[in-house]
């Protein structure tokens, strides 16, 4: 068992020499999971850059692989170690939140060299340069405030670490310089940046909104409980025209007797109250939420109430997940659900959620909107976001920032495709 940099993994710690072996190599890396573990990649190529590594598009190109890692249900698990099993003959390096509190699973079927996550931070800090493009991913804190009994995120990222303004700036700053028209910023808590600083996500949003440039924000995950008691500042706070008017926040179940179990710090009303704030100053604005059904204890009436939650709710997105235990989480008195009511609850959520996509777009096909182009998906095809982040997917040959006006002439329920408006 191998684990680079672990002498000092500190956000503050020197160059603890990980990156050493990768040196000067062909390296392939394969993501997985959240944002923030892209953004964790994307430091990661940079440190590598930076060391003369050059990367590569597929594993036989490679004299290494780097797979980071994502646990946060058991089927991700699966896939993670089959994956590793298929490259355990390769010179193997694995970061991401699995070798965080899985490590003895990741070595039962394979040898590799652990990155912790710290310390491609602490690294990336003496380089700090970014490959522009049209998304930029900026982390600002780690680990969170919660306890959620279901959650194995808070024991691989630990409590909260916000990050400093400053350096969050600087990143911003440097993505702007390079043209970057999306910023995403990634937490695994976007709320509770500066809690445990004495400063908050509002006055965050402000210096971000005051910078210069032609750039949108993407505010990352927020939790309702950490939004409560900013709610009033943080809802001003998108009035700026360099923040998207989009909001995810989950609510993960429509009772409060699940919330509870749940951990999750918040009631139903308390989640409505945050969603009826932002539409009233922003009435077109996008809701997306999550919703895990078939955890521990979960009657048929609590489902029930989940559903015409997500009736009252409206969103424009739900995340189904189905509840899978994981390892330092619970334990719970009630045994697990079987898969095919997991599967059920999931298939009728996500069917009503699909309806309601249906009722909320249909008024929108024909209507202009303003768009920028954020991604290129294929020769002759881009993704382009309206101000509230709607996808619009334009069959043009557009470069990435480019700004303009479309019609939307088709619903495909989670984006549109448009046409250019000359």
């Amino acid at each position: 068992m191998t684990i680079a940099g672990t002498e000092n993994s500190d956000e503050c710690a020197i160059d603890t020499g990980w990156w050493e072996p990768l040196a000067g190599k062909r390296i392939y890396i394969e993501t997985y999971g959240c944002r923030y573990n892209f953004g964790d990649t994307a430091n990661l190529v940079e440190v590598l850059k930076q060391k003369g590594s050059i990367l590569v598009d597929t594993v036989n190109e490679a004299d290494a692989v780097i797979i980071n890692t994502c646990t946060v249900v058991g089927a991700t698990e699966r896939r993670m170690l089959r994956r590793l099993a298929q490259l355990q003959d390769k010179n193997l390096y694995v970061t991401g939140c699995m070798p965080m509190v899985q490590r003895e699973a990741i070595f039962a079927i394979c040898a590799p060299t652990i990155i912790p996550p710290d310390t491609i931070r602490a690294t990336y800090r003496g380089v700090g340069t970014v490959a522009g493009g049209g998304v930029g991913i900026v982390q600002i804190a780690q680990g969170c405030l919660g306890r959620c009994s279901y959650c194995i995120t808070r024991s691989a990222r630990g409590p909260l670490k916000s990050f400093p303004i400053a350096e969050i700036i600087k990143r911003v700053g440097a993505f702007t310089r390079a043209g970057t028209p999306e910023i995403q910023l990634t937490a695994q808590d976007a709320s509770a940046w500066g809690q445990d600083t004495g400063r908050n996500l509002p006055e965050l949003l402000a210096e971000i909104g005051g910078m210069p440039g032609h750039f949108r924000t993407r505010v990352g995950m927020m939790n309702p409980a950490t939004v409560k008691g900013i709610l009033a500042p943080l809802v001003d706070a998108f009035a700026s025209d360099h923040i998207f008017r989009f909001v995810h926040l989950p609510v993960q179940s429509g009772s409060d007797r699940i919330l509870q179990r749940m951990g999750r710090g918040y009631t139903v009303a308390d989640f409505e109250t945050i969603v009826a704030a932002f539409r009233k100053k922003y009435p077109g604005i996008t809701i997306s939420t999550d919703m895990i059904v078939g955890f521990p204890g979960e009657t048929d009436e609590d489902f029930s109430l989940s559903h015409e939650l997500i009736e009252r709710l409206r969103p424009n997105k739900v995340n189904v997940t189905r509840y899978s235990m994981r390892p330092f989480t619970g334990p719970f008195a009630e045994k697990d659900f079987p898969d095919s009511v997991k599967k059920e609850r999931s298939r009728i959520l996500n069917a009503h959620a699909e309806k309601i996509y249906a009722e909320i777009n249909a008024p929108c096909l024909n209507r202009v909107v303003p768009f920028v182009v954020t991604e290129s998906l294929r020769s002759g095809s881009v993704l382009a976001r309206t101000p509230s982040y709607t996808g619009v997917v334009i069959n043009d040959d557009l470069p990435w920032g480019y700004a303009g006006q479309a019609v939307l002439k088709k619903d495909r329920k989670y984006f549109f495709i448009g046409e250019r408006v000359s």
